[in-house]
């Protein structure tokens, strides 16, 4: 695997925590409600072609928890900073489920030093009468079959055992979602009526059986933002870089590096 580099940042008097690796273009992975918890596969085979960076969210995983974030929208405002700071330019933005809503209230805004915009299984808008699954009512078990289509999957994700201090970041991480994601249940009423603000390559990316956020977001998000390019990936839950990597892999890859800058 390639080397990660993990560090954190100072931001609004609380650390944001980092992991970097790779080389090339900057890939900026905004992550999903159950945030990152280490280097995964996936991320290490993107920086074989990108300059890969994944935070936890402030609020997430190992960031600190400001007082500041209250809203979906502080997070928007927070990576703009986070891009501008560091000199980031020609960013491939790409988002996962509640990353995904964040990628967009980021690029309804700006979409300045975006090359592209790539969302996965995203959450943000809601469709009369296709909800999306209600998180803060599942538990364990109910959670992990629906996030993946195979069995074997969410077999192998309720035998494992977190750690003490993993625990702590589940929970943490749950905590944080029902903060910015409560009420309403994962969109924003408003959010839809500024998409077509979005005016850079977009990427739409859903697991054919997702049974979080159903499928048909996927069309809709296609219809809402101009230009944008849906890929379905087949025999797929809601987590299309664990259970489908090739797919995504070479989904996410072939579509930035055609418009890279």
């Amino acid at each position: 695997m390639a080397s990660c580099s993990e560090s954190a940042i100072d931001y609004k008097g609380g650390k944001v925590f980092l992991r970097r690796g790779g080389s090339g273009q900057t890939l900026l992975f905004l992550h999903g409600a159950g945030g990152i918890p280490a280097w995964l596969p996936w991320l290490d085979r993107l920086s074989d072609r990108f300059d890969v960076i994944a935070p936890d969210h402030p609020t997430f995983g190992q960031s600190d928890e400001p007082g500041w974030v209250e809203k979906v929208d502080d997070l928007a405002y927070f990576y703009l900073d986070f891009i501008k700071e560091h000199g980031l330019e020609n960013v491939h933005l790409v988002g996962q489920s509640l990353g995904g809503w964040i990628a967009l209230e980021l690029a309804v805004r700006s979409t300045q030093n975006l090359a592209s915009l790539t969302l996965v299984g995203t959450a943000g808008i809601r469709i009369k009468g296709e909800p999306a699954a209600d998180l803060f009512i599942m538990d364990d078990e109910e959670l992990a079959r629906a996030l993946f289509k195979s069995d074997a999957l969410a077999e192998q994700m309720l035998a494992l055992e977190p750690t003490e201090e993993q625990q702590d970041i589940i929970i943490k991480n749950k905590v944080a979602t029902a903060r910015l994601a409560w009420q309403p249940r994962l969109f924003n009423p408003a959010l839809r009526k500024w998409l077509h603000r979005i005016d850079l390559p977009t990427h739409v990316i859903w697991g054919d059986s997702d049974r979080i956020i159903p499928p048909c977001y996927a069309g809709e998000f296609g219809k809402l933002i101009a230009g944008a390019t849906v890929t379905m990936v087949e025999d797929c839950g809601h987590l299309p870089n664990i259970e489908q990597t090739d797919a995504f892999i070479d989904a996410v890859t072939g579509f930035c590096e055609r418009h890279a800058a």
